[in-house]
């Protein structure tokens, strides 16, 4: 039961799922009950930004608080993982949002589906000049890519996407920190 239960977290295999069981079995009861008191706390507390969709544990995150990030510029991704990647970059100094996914009608996951219209809420009330796409280069992400395109330039802001420096079919989990940083650098203007 207990490898079944780790089995099912990402980028966990069976034999991964094994030793990770085996090990917790034997360690020491009160390490094994920290780190369920942990786990279960973690959940608790973390939650979505109101503003933005990233993970955090106060409203509004840390990002979306700091006066000193450029609010003129917002770098949409698909998913609250994808900012750690981006911030590691060390490269980008403007403001997040999370879309919440990629339009996929196979999946029958639509427009209406994603975090679009807080995008174009924020516009009322932020500086909004640009918005960076920083999707996935799979299909659904460059539908995603066009389709926000037009719906952000018919409001007047300005819709760049990230330059291609990630391996095609892949997400912003696997790409390194040098390769983010190059692709936000080389981003340019869809039309």
């Amino acid at each position: 039961m207990l490898i079944a239960a780790l089995g099912k977290l990402p980028g966990i295999g069976p034999r991964s799922a094994e030793r990770l069981a085996l090990h917790l079995v034997q360690t020491d009861t009160d390490v094994v009950r920290q780190l369920a008191q942990a786990l279960l706390t973690a959940r608790e507390r973390i939650q979505l930004c109101r503003v933005c969709g990233a993970l955090t544990e106060r409203q509004p995150c840390a990002i979306c608080d700091d006066t000193r990030r450029d609010a003129a510029l917002v770098c949409l991704v698909e998913r609250a993982t994808d900012i750690l990647s981006i911030e590691k970059s060390g490269t980008y100094h403007g403001k997040f949002h999370v879309l919440g996914g990629k339009i996929s009608p196979l999946n029958g996951v639509g427009p209406e589906d994603l975090r679009i219209a807080e995008l174009e809420a924020r516009f009322a009330t932020e500086p909004v000049k640009e918005v960076i796409l920083a999707l996935g280069t799979d299909v659904e992400g460059d539908a995603t890519g066009h389709y926000l395109a037009k719906r952000l330039a018919a409001k007047g802001v300005k819709v760049s996407r990230i330059a291609h420096g990630l391996p095609a079919g892949s997400g912003l989990e696997f790409a390194d920190e040098l390769t983010l940083s190059r692709a936000l650098e080389g981003r340019r203007e869809i039309q």
